[in-house]
């Protein structure tokens, strides 16, 4: 009788943890969910894109150890060229170095749209920002003291990464609307973690103002 009464508060605590686990299994579950349904609604191509926007705004991503920029990059640009052609408007590339990085994300895109017909004198660079939060705020205070008349403007990144951009875009008081470009396949579930965990952060923040 010993041993059972013994093993009784074990087996609940067990029990605890386990439904804990599930618990959090699902919401995370629910999590990316959430942002593959918000990635359906982002327009892919610049047919769903109304041209209206005054900047395009380009957020970064991974640069090889080579100076070439990522292919989730590349198709980043590669985008955000199809946006300019459409409407040849000011355009703003985001990204400071990271560690593995051998210069300023900022400075490998414009050299990339430059050499595929963006106007050097219409790139602004923000090579100082680590974050998306950063990106827009960098962005917006460059445009603002570059141009007059910015309105709109058309923040291009990978799909999935979109409406939390927009989201932020929001809070800064930016007009925007979004174009996405396709996420790797084989970094489809880490893309899509990591994004559902930014959306927590993000509502921690600025629901609850914790300082993350």
């Amino acid at each position: 009788m010993g041993n059972e009464k013994k093993k009784t508060p074990v087996l609940r605590i067990i029990r605890i943890l386990i439904i804990l686990l599930l618990a959090g299994i699902i919401v995370f579950a629910a999590l990316v969910g959430m942002v593959c349904i918000r990635e359906g609604k982002v327009p892919g191509n610049m047919a769903e894109v109304e041209k209206d926007y005054d900047a395009v705004i380009v957020l970064g991503a991974q640069v090889y150890a080579d100076g070439r920029p990522s292919v989730q990059l590349s198709w980043r640009l590669d985008a955000a060229v199809q946006a300019w052609q459409s409407r040849p408007v000011p355009v703003v590339v985001c990204g400071a170095k990271g560690k593995d990085e051998p210069e300023p994300e900022a400075v490998v895109m414009k050299r990339y749209l430059a050499e595929r017909g963006v106007p050097e004198e219409s790139i602004l660079t923000d090579p100082d920002s680590f974050n998306t939060e950063q990106n827009l705020e960098h962005a917006r205070e460059l445009l603002r003291t570059s141009y007059d008349g910015i309105r709109k403007v058309l923040v291009v990144t990978s799909d999935y990464h979109v409406p939390r951009s927009l989201a932020l875009a929001k809070d800064l008081g930016l007009d925007a609307a979004g174009l996405g470009s396709p996420c790797k396949p084989e970094y489809w579930l880490k893309n899509h973690s990591r994004e559902a965990l930014a959306w927590c952060k993000y509502w921690l923040k600025k629901y609850l103002h914790l300082k993350i």
